[in-house]
C-alpha cells in the first residue's frame, strides 16, 4: 500500500491480510481492505456515549444492578439515535452516513422530547424530526488525509515517527493498493498485520 500526499510525499508498507472469509469471490481482498479503513468507527460510539450523551459525567448508580440498567438505557438510546440517522440518510441515495452529525441528532431528540412537537405525526416520513435536522446539517464529504502522530506518553510503543510519513498533516491525493495472492514469494521483511497498525 502506497499513500501519496498533496506535497508529493509518498510512503507505505507491506501488509498481510489474515481473514476467515476464504471465498475470494464473495469477499474480494480489495473490498476487505476498503472495510479496514472503517475500523475506527467503533471509537466514535464510545465517544458518543461518554462525551455526547453523558457530557463527561460518570454513571450515577452506586450498585451493579443500577449500573447495568443505566448502561442498557444509554446503549438503547444510542442505537435509537443511530437508527434515526441511518433512516434519514437512506432517504437521500448516495449519501455517506459518516456525513451525518450525531450531535445534531442528540439536540433534535432533546428538543422533540422537551417541546413535545412532532412526536406524533399523521404523515409518514422515514426521516422524522430528528432525521430532518440531521439532513439539514450534513457535514461535507470526508477528505482523505494523513495526520501527524501525537504521542502523549514517552513509554508508548508508537513513540517513533513512522519512516517516510509526513510530520505535518497533509491531504491525500492517491492511495495505491496492490494485492498479491498468498502464494507469492515471501517479502524481504516481515509484513505487518493490518490489526497491528497505530492508526489512519
Amino acid at each position: 500500500m502506497t499513500v501519496t500526499c498533496h506535497d508529493g510525499t509518498r510512503y507505505g508498507d507491506r501488509y498481510r491480510l489474515a481473514t476467515t472469509l476464504t471465498d475470494h469471490r464473495a469477499y474480494p481482498a480489495q473490498a476487505l481492505i476498503a472495510l479496514y479503513h472503517e475500523r475506527w468507527e467503533h471509537e466514535s460510539a464510545y465517544l458518543a456515549l461518554r462525551h455526547t450523551l453523558l457530557a463527561g459525567r460518570v454513571l450515577r448508580s452506586g450498585d451493579p444492578q443500577g449500573l447495568r440498567q443505566e448502561m442498557w438505557a444509554l446503549l438503547a438510546l444510542y442505537q435509537a439515535l443511530r437508527i434515526a440517522i441511518t433512516d434519514a440518510v437512506a432517504t437521500v441515495p448516495g449519501t455517506d452516513p459518516d456525513r451525518a452529525s450525531y450531535q445534531i441528532a442528540v439536540q433534535a431528540a432533546q428538543a422533540t422530547v422537551t417541546q413535545a412537537r412532532g412526536v406524533i405525526t399523521t404523515s409518514p416520513c422515514l426521516a422524522g424530526a430528528i432525521g430532518r435536522a440531521v439532513l439539514a446539517g450534513l457535514h461535507p464529504p470526508r477528505r482523505p488525509r494523513v495526520c501527524a502522530r501525537r504521542v502523549k506518553s514517552p513509554l508508548s510503543r508508537w513513540n517513533k515517527h513512522p519512516p517516510g510519513k509526513p510530520r505535518t498533516s497533509q491531504p491525500i491525493t492517491k492511495i495505491t493498493v496492490v494485492v498479491r495472492p498468498g502464494n507469492q514469494p515471501a517479502a524481504t521483511h516481515r509484513p505487518r498485520s493490518l490489526t497491528q497498525t497505530a492508526g489512519p
